[in-house]
């Protein structure tokens, strides 16, 4: 079997707000296969986003380790780790950050320039991945002339730009009505099947975490397998 995508294990991380020390995570540990579509789910504050941070590279554990593609990242850099999350992670926010002044294909082919990839090749991968999510005829509009629904997909197809083994997603459906956020669930899922990454998505949408391959409950700091029901 190969490595997991993802793996956190034993990992801690307590902030400290003058004299009072807060835990939000306390011994985490688990692993994402490749190809793994995963929700996170918990209550407001009980650290999903914290999670998210530390698996993303983006905050350093107090204890424990993050490997990714089995790759200990504990002890990198900070510059090794800038380039892991370069090549290897993708992120999905609740609100899609689209640069407003360029069209969807130049803002999904933004990243990859920046990674060094040639025009003509990012635009090529651009026009695939928004075709993938319904978006061809739609990739000449800036984000002012796309629905909440579109920019999301958008925003989603940008985060895979540049073929990171692990997708990671904060409340990506959060700000969107049902009907926008089922469409956007369902162009989410699908992407991933074909792609072959492993997805970690937080969210409070029970019915976006039932259609995933697992569900993972994190409260008090503590992260468990919930059963579906």
């Amino acid at each position: 079997m190969s490595s997991p995508a993802l793996e956190l294990r034993g990992v801690e991380r307590t902030y400290r707000q003058a004299s009072e020390t807060l835990p939000v995570l306390r011994g985490v540990s688990f692993a994402l296969q490749p190809g793994e579509l995963v929700a996170l789910v918990g209550p407001s504050g009980a650290g999903k986003s914290t999670l998210l941070h530390v698996a993303g590279l983006l905050e350093r554990p107090d204890a424990g380790d993050v490997l990714i593609d089995g790759k200990s990242c504990g002890r990198m850099s900070d510059g090794e780790r800038t380039e892991m999350r370069r090549t290897h992670l993708g992120f999905v926010y609740q609100f899609h950050h689209l640069l407003p002044e360029f069209s969807a294909l130049e803002n999904v082919m933004l990243p990859q320039m920046i990674a060094g990839v040639p025009r003509a090749k990012a635009e090529e991968r651009a026009r695939s991945l928004l075709g993938m999510v319904g978006l061809a005829s739609r990739e000449s509009h800036r984000p002012a002339r796309l629905s909440g629904g579109e920019q999301q997909r958008v925003a989603i197809v940008r985060a895979l730009a540049n073929q990171p083994r692990v997708l990671l997603g904060d409340e990506p459906t959060g700000n969107l009505d049902p009907h926008t956020a089922d469409d956007v669930c369902a162009a989410l899922i699908d992407i991933v099947r074909r792609t072959g990454l492993a997805a970690l998505i937080a969210t409070h949408n029970y019915d976006l975490a039932g259609r995933m391959d697992r569900i993972l409950q994190i409260e008090e700091g503590i992260v468990v397998e919930r059963r579906r029901r």
